[in-house]
């Protein structure tokens, strides 16, 4: 059952009639990995990776939000009165470049996502990590039209950079960033009910101020992203 319906103990438990610890007891008897270790679409063990320096591969991708309409959103005035008042706000489309080896990340709020916007903001995060002592070698997309255009591919060359793909229907390729903009909605997008679109942004600096400089990382031992670039953290003020 766990191999066909790829479900976890209490759920395997609930369908046989037995103690959820004995069915976890089985699963390792069996060398069963706990689901987060597994991939869901194949059942196949996660092979996690990390690049040997920082610059060697930085992810990026694009995340989806919501703006909020001045006066706030569901959150602040309940789902009702929060979705009448967001009526015609659009979104924003959040950006980020993020460093494998460190977890660096680099995000803009930009008004879209076409093959012009994205490749500036190549450009511009190059520059930024740059500063921060960082070469950026390649960059890792998925596979959406801005990426796969001449723009893309053009501006890559102009800053000797490598483009990548994500293979299809693969994105876990690309998780380390998709994580860092889950992380992004919980701990500032929806960490507190905003009363307007500025005073989210407004507190976006701080936040990722606090996850790159200050926050313990549990994908590399509990460090800090600055702490694994070099002399970055001496630097920082």
């Amino acid at each position: 059952m766990r191999r066909e319906h790829r479900i976890g103990p209490l759920r395997l438990a609930a369908r046989t009639g037995i103690a959820a610890s004995t069915a976890h007891r089985i699963l390792q008897r069996h060398g069963m990995p706990p689901l987060a270790a597994v991939d869901r679409a194949t059942g196949e063990p996660v092979r996690r990776y990390e690049r040997a320096r920082p610059g060697e591969l930085v992810h990026i991708d694009v995340k989806k939000l919501g703006r909020i309409p001045d006066g706030g959103g569901h959150k602040a005035l309940g789902r009702a009165c929060g979705r009448k008042n967001r009526n015609g706000m659009g979104y924003a489309y959040l950006h980020t470049a993020l460093d494998d080896h460190s977890r660096l990340a680099y995000t803009e709020d930009l008004p879209d996502e076409k093959a012009d916007t994205c490749a500036g903001f190549l450009t511009r995060a190059t520059a930024w990590f740059a500063a921060q002592g960082v070469t950026v070698e390649r960059v890792l997309t998925d596979n959406a039209w801005a990426y796969s255009k001449n723009t893309w591919r053009q501006t890559c060359h102009d800053l000797g950079i490598q483009p990548r793909w994500t293979r299809p229907w693969r994105p876990q390729t690309n998780g380390k960033v998709e994580r860092f903009h889950r992380t992004l909605l919980d701990e500032w997008a929806y960490h507190q009910p905003y009363t307007s679109d500025a005073e989210r942004q407004a507190a976006f600096p701080d936040w990722l101020d606090w996850y790159n400089y200050h926050r313990p990382h549990t994908g590399i031992s509990g460090h800090t992203p600055a702490s694994r670039i070099t002399n970055l953290s001496e630097q920082h003020t």
